[in-house]
């Protein structure tokens, strides 16, 4: 007895259960190997921004002491006098008022409020060490 072909056209189309599962596992692997790497990549952007803004402040802050003869008082003071276009955001806190000023040293004869600028951020970065001592 010869079974009749069945016409393509009326054959089910589509995917089994069995093949899903293997497609939705496959990407999983690849979403937990990528998302790790993601997240460090972030981190590492996010700390070397807060660097390079620490950097360009206290940059400011030395050529506004040399220029002037004292510290200036604020960060404001360095926007307001031409040193720096804009306050930076804070990379990790996500804002501009963050900012924790540190005060000439004593023995110094200048014045002034702020000799020095540090992130106020909570929490260390991937070396260990606090945001707030770089």
């Amino acid at each position: 007895m010869v079974r009749p072909s069945v016409p393509i056209s009326r054959r089910r189309a589509g995917f089994t259960l069995i093949e899903l599962i293997v497609v939705l596992a496959i990407i999983a692997l690849l979403v937990s190997i990528v998302a790790p790497r993601y997240v460090r990549t972030v981190e590492n952007a996010r700390e070397a921004s807060l660097r390079t803004s620490l950097g360009v402040m206290r940059d400011a802050i030395d050529k506004y002491a040399a220029d002037k003869g004292r510290y200036p008082d604020s960060l404001a003071e360095l926007v307001q006098r031409g040193y720096m276009r804009q306050i930076p955001q804070d990379p990790v806190t996500g804002r501009q008022d963050s900012w924790q000023m540190l005060p000439p040293a004593q023995d110094n004869a200048t014045s002034g409020k702020t000799a020095d600028v540090r992130s106020g951020a909570a929490g260390r970065g991937q070396d260990g060490s606090p945001y707030s001592t770089w």
